[in-house]
C-alpha cells in the first residue's frame, strides 16, 4: 500500500500526467481504424519516448494499450468494422443495437463494460501480480492445448440458428489456420507453390474482410435495391435514445463481474489474447442466459460480456509480463522491448525497492487511463452515435479506405490487401448464405495455438510414458479438464432445468 499511496503521488509530474492523456486520446484515435491497433501504436510511440524518463514513457503505452481494445469497439458496433480482434465478439449484438436506433446506448453499454472490466483488470494486476505471475510458470505445451479446446468450446454458442453450419465454419477456419509453414518440421502446407503464403495467413486481413469489406458490400446493396442510404432507416432515431436504460446497470452488473474474473484470468495465460477472452465470456454468458435467443439481435448483456473481458484481459497480459518476463500476445512482446529499452527489467526487482515506485506508477496509470477512457466515452456516446446519419455512399468508401490502410501497415504488402478483400467477398457469401463468420475467425485464432502446442506436448510426453501418463502427473491439466467438463455440461443441466420446471408447472396447473 506504501507503495501504490507513492505512485498516487507520481501523477502531479506534469510529464507523466501529459503522458496518460495523450495514450488515452490516441489509443481510442488508434484503435478505430481498423487493422491498426495497439500494437501498431505502441511501435510508433517506442521512438518518442527516447528522450522522456521510464515512468511517463510506460504509462502512455498502458493507456494506449487498454483504450486501443476500446476504441476497436465504437466502430464494431456503430459499422460493423471491429478495429481489433478483441472487439469481434462485440460486432454480434452491438451492430444489432445500432440497426434498432440504439447506436447511443450500445456505445454506453461498450464504455461502461470496458471501464469496469478494464478497472477490475487493474486492481488484478496492482494486488495480485507477484503471485498470479508464480501460477502462469505452471503452464506448459498441454496446458495451452487444453486452453484452446476450452476456446473451442466456444463455437458452439456462435453457431447462430443452424448448428451444422457454424460447425463447417470453425472447420473451416481450422484448416485456413494451418496455412504455411509447419511450426515444428517446417514443411509447407496449403501454400500451391506461393512463396508469400509460406508465412501464413495474419487473422487481423481475415477479420477485416469477413466483418468490415462483407458489411459494405450488403450496405452497398441495400442502397442499390432502394432500402434506404443509411445503417438505419431513420437516421435520427440512432440519437432520441437514452444513454443509459433506466435498471440497466442491475441487468447487467452480474454479466460485467463474471467477463471481468474470465477476462484476467485468460489475460494471464500466455498466448490465449483478449480476442479468445471475449469470445468466451461471450459465449459462457449466452449459455447462462434465460433468454440464449436474443444473442445476435441486440443484446446488451452480450455486449456487456464481451467488452468487459477484453479489457480485462488487457490487466491480466501484463501480469506474467512485469512479473516474469514472459510476454503473451504482440503487445505485451512490443512493451516488453520497451521495458528493456528503459531499463526496467521484468523480475521480483521491479516490485521492491527504488524501481517499486515506477511499476505501481505504471499499474495506477493503467488504472486512471480506464478511468479517463470512460468520462470521455460516456460523454461522447452522442457524437460517435451520429455515424448513423453519414450516408452509405460516404459512409462506406471510408471504411474501405481506413480498412485497406490498416490492412497494408500490417506488414507493408499488397498481400494482405488482396487477402482482406478475399474474404470480405466470402464473408458476403457467407452471410447471405446463413453461414457465421464468426467461428471462421475464431478457428483461424485458435489452430496454431492448438496444433503447435499439441505437438509439443506429445514431444514433451514421450519420455514420461506417453499422453496420459503425462497427463496425469499436471495437476493443472487436470483442472482445466474439469473445467472444460463443467462447461459443456452447463446446456445439458439448463435444459434440464427448464423441463423440470415446466412439469411441475404442468403438475400445479393440472391440480
Amino acid at each position: 500500500m506504501e507503495y501504490i499511496i507513492s505512485a498516487f503521488g507520481s501523477f502531479t509530474d506534469p510529464q507523466v500526467l501529459i503522458a496518460l492523456i495523450i495514450g488515452v486520446v490516441s489509443g481510442m484515435i488508434i484503435g478505430i481504424i481498423p487493422g491498426v491497433g495497439p500494437s501498431v501504436g505502441i511501435s510508433l510511440l517506442i521512438p518518442v519516448t527516447f528522450t522522456m524518463s521510464p515512468m511517463a514513457a510506460l504509462v502512455m503505452m498502458v493507456a494506449l494499450y487498454t483504450t486501443g481494445v476500446y476504441g476497436g469497439s465504437i466502430t464494431a458496433v456503430l459499422c460493423h468494422t471491429p478495429g481489433t480482434s478483441a472487439s469481434a465478439a462485440t460486432t454480434e449484438d452491438g451492430y444489432a443495437m445500432t440497426e434498432q436506433g440504439c447506436g447511443m446506448e450500445a456505445v454506453s453499454i461498450v464504455t461502461v463494460a470496458s471501464t469496469a472490466g478494464g478497472v477490475i483488470g487493474a486492481i488484478c494486476l496492482l494486488l495480485f501480480a507477484p503471485m498470479l505471475g508464480r501460477v502462469s510458470l505452471m503452464f506448459s505445451a498441454l496446458e495451452y492445448f487444453l486452453v484452446a479446446c476450452f476456446g473451442l468450446l466456444v463455437v458452439a454458442g456462435l453457431t447462430g440458428e443452424n448448428r451444422s453450419k457454424g460447425i463447417f465454419s470453425a472447420l473451416l477456419g481450422l484448416v485456413i489456420g494451418c496455412i504455411g509453414l509447419d511450426k515444428i518440421t517446417g514443411v509447407p502446407r496449403f501454400t500451391f507453390g506461393q512463396l508469400w503464403l509460406e508465412d501464413g495467413l495474419d487473422s487481423t486481413p481475415i477479420l477485416i474482410g469477413l466483418f468490415s469489406i462483407s458489411q459494405c458490400m450488403i450496405l452497398v446493396e441495400k442502397a442499390a435495391s432502394g432500402k434506404g442510404n443509411t445503417i438505419i432507416r431513420d437516421p435520427r432515431e440512432g440519437l432520441r435514445g437514452k444513454r443509459w436504460e433506466k435498471g440497466l446497470g442491475r441487468k447487467i452488473l452480474p454479466t460485467i463481474l463474471r467477463s471481468s474474473v474470465i477476462g484476467s484470468v485468460i489475460g494471464f495465460i500466455p498466448a490465449a489474447g483478449a480476442s479468445i477472452g471475449s469470445w468466451m465470456s461471450y459465449s459462457t454468458d449466452k449459455r447462462l442466459s434465460k433468454h440464449p435467443e436474443e444473442y445476435g439481435h441486440g443484446s446488451k448483456t452480450g455486449i456487456a460480456a464481451s467488452e468487459a473481458a477484453n479489457n480485462a484481459c488487457c490487466g491480466g497480459a501484463m501480469i506474467p509480463l512485469f512479473t516474469l518476463g514472459i510476454p503473451g500476445s504482440p503487445v505485451t512482446a512490443i512493451l516488453y522491448g520497451a521495458m528493456i529499452m528503459h531499463g526496467l527489467q521484468p523480475g521480483s526487482s521491479l516490485f521492491s525497492g527504488s524501481k517499486a515506485n515506477t511499476t505501481y506508477t505504471i499499474f495506477i496509470g493503467y488504472l486512471l487511463a480506464n478511468l479517463l477512457m470512460g468520462v470521455i466515452g460516456v460523454a461522447l456516446a452522442r457524437q460517435m452515435a451520429r455515424i448513423c446519419m453519414v450516408p452509405n455512399h460516404i459512409l462506406v468508401p471510408i471504411i474501405v479506405a481506413l480498412a485497406s490502410i490498416g490492412t497494408y501497415s500490417l506488414q507493408k504488402s499488397m498481400a494482405e490487401v488482396l487477402i482482406m478483400l478475399i474474404f470480405g467477398l466470402i464473408g458476403y457469401l457467407m452471410k447471405i448464405t446463413g453461414f457465421e463468420p464468426a467461428p471462421l475467425v475464431l478457428g483461424v485464432v485458435l489452430a496454431d495455438i492448438l496444433e503447435s502446442n499439441f505437438r509439443r506436448a506429445l514431444i514433451m510426453a514421450a519420455p514420461k510414458g506417453g499422453l496420459i501418463a503425462y497427463f496425469l502427473t499436471r495437476p493443472v491439466s487436470m483442472i482445466i479438464v474439469l473445467v472444460i467438463l463443467g462447461f459443456a455440461l452447463v446446456p445439458t443441466v439448463h435444459k434440464w432445468k427448464t423441463r423440470k420446471t415446466k412439469a411441475s408447472y404442468r403438475e400445479t396447473a393440472a391440480v
